[in-house]
């Protein structure tokens, strides 16, 4: 059995994202580093361009939460790629990517002072001038958004008041419900979390206030998970619910989610597609939170494609997130 400590650090993984299957050196795309100005920048990312025709489509890939990086990866366990392979598996279908690194981390450390001091306001108006240059690189009137898990937030709340220069929304494996709740939702469900979940639930509802908690006498586990120093940007977090700002969405969304997550669920893709009905939604067969195929109902396999850059990425996602972008809906 996994010790508590393990557990949790995935938990708070999730909130600290046909052609599908053709690996991303495969071919088809050619990428160069670009910037986006912003106070305190630059922010850098990768722009992936289709190598041999011009760009159908243009798409910013906002990545997840914590410390990941524009590839997907992290240093508390991750290194699936699955951004880098999204961004190649687009490239072959003629869709170009900017995929970024959010501010204060890895290459975007510009002048930020603090990462954790960051906003999702600054998230949202980042992306929205990843935008801009999304679309001037790629010669393409507007690009999208594609937010991944708590990216997929971020992008929700960039197209409150996006102007003409953002075509839509791709959400993957995003969010539907209050992110306290689905994190009080993952605790309960594992009977591993048990001796912590007392402790656990009381620092997710009084962030859920508003109010900072003293974790000196929390499981370490816990300490790390609501740390002074995240705590503030916990409470923004928990204070944004998804389905009200899609429900605010005038443009073109798609929803993907995997029946194989473990992080969010169907019921968050759900919530979504009731609150904008407009919306279109897929769901993936066997695809997990880092956009792999796994076994159904095999955690260790599920666990083990976090770590795993050679398994690829879910048939059939690339080809729809692709399709959509382009106009075939």
């Amino acid at each position: 059995m996994k010790t508590a400590p393990t557990l949790l650090l995935g938990i708070a993984l999730a909130f600290l994202l046909g052609a599908a299957a053709r690996p991303a050196h495969a071919g088809g795309m050619k990428e160069t580093g670009v910037e986006a100005q912003v106070e305190n920048g630059p922010l850098r990312g990768t722009l992936a361009m289709p190598e041999n025709e011009p760009a159908r489509a243009a798409v910013v890939i906002v990545p997840g939460s914590g410390p990941t990086d524009r590839d997907g990866n992290s240093p508390h366990g991750i290194d699936a790629s699955y951004l880098k392979m999204l961004a190649g598996a687009l490239a072959v279908e003629g869709v170009a990517s900017i995929r970024i690194d959010k501010r204060g981390m890895f290459e975007s450390r510009g002048a930020f002072s603090d990462a954790n001091a960051a906003t999702f306001a600054d998230y949202a108006g980042d992306a929205m001038a990843w935008v801009e240059v999304a679309r001037k690189e790629a010669e393409t009137e507007c690009a999208w958004l594609a937010g991944h898990s708590e990216g997929g937030l971020v992008a929700l709340l960039a197209a409150q008041e996006a102007g003409p220069s953002l075509c839509g929304l791709v959400l993957l494996a995003a969010p539907g419900r209050p992110m306290g709740t689905v994190l009080a939702e993952q605790l309960r469900v594992n009977p591993a979390n048990a001796p912590l979940l007392e402790d656990a639930l009381f620092a997710i509802d009084a962030l859920e206030r508003g109010d900072g908690i003293d974790v000196s006498g929390f499981h370490p586990a816990l300490q790390a998970m609501f740390a002074p120093a995240v705590q503030g940007f916990l409470i923004d977090a928990f204070s944004h619910d998804p389905a009200a700002l899609i429900a605010n969405v005038a443009l073109p969304v798609l929803i993907v989610q995997g029946d194989a997550d473990i992080q969010v669920s169907l019921a968050d893709a759900q919530a979504l597609s009731r609150a904008q009905p407009a919306a279109d939604m897929i769901v993936v067969p066997g695809m997990n939170h880092v956009l792999k195929p796994v076994p159904a109902g095999d955690v260790a396999a599920n666990l083990a494609s976090y770590r795993d850059p050679a398994l690829p990425l879910a048939p059939g996602l690339a080809q729809a997130v692709a399709d959509f972008v382009t106009g075939k809906r």
